[in-house]
């Protein structure tokens, strides 16, 4: 079974920078599209950026500029390089790996994310 765990979240200041990583394990990770999502108290989980097998990249708007999503075959890991952190990006930050065919979807436990002062 696919296995994902998160890592490297904490407590930054506004304009300060962290680097989240997710070690995938339990199937073929180039096979994934990999995502990043994160869930404010009191909101919904909402998509953070998103990489395909082939390395086509998508980010929502209100990261893009900011924040960078990448990922390393070979060490089964999926990376987001956040900068220039905001109180807003205060969030437990989920990595998401998918299928297309068969259609499949997994989810690791979250790492949090706070920006204060």
């Amino acid at each position: 079974q696919v296995q994902l765990v998160e890592s490297g979240g904490g407590l930054v200041q506004p304009g300060g920078s962290l680097r989240l990583s997710c070690t995938f394990s339990g199937a073929i990770f180039s096979m994934f599209v990999m995502s990043w999502y994160r869930q404010a108290p009191g909101k919904q989980r909402d998509f953070v950026a998103h990489i395909t097998s082939d390395g086509t990249i998508n980010y929502a708007g209100s990261v893009k500029g900011r924040f960078t999503i990448s990922r390393d075959n070979a060490k089964a890991t999926v990376y987001l390089q956040m900068n220039d952190l905001e109180p807003r990006d205060t969030a437990v930050y989920y990595c998401n790996a998918r299928l297309t065919y068969p259609l499949n979807n997994y989810w690791g436990r979250g790492t949090q994310v706070t920006v204060s002062s």
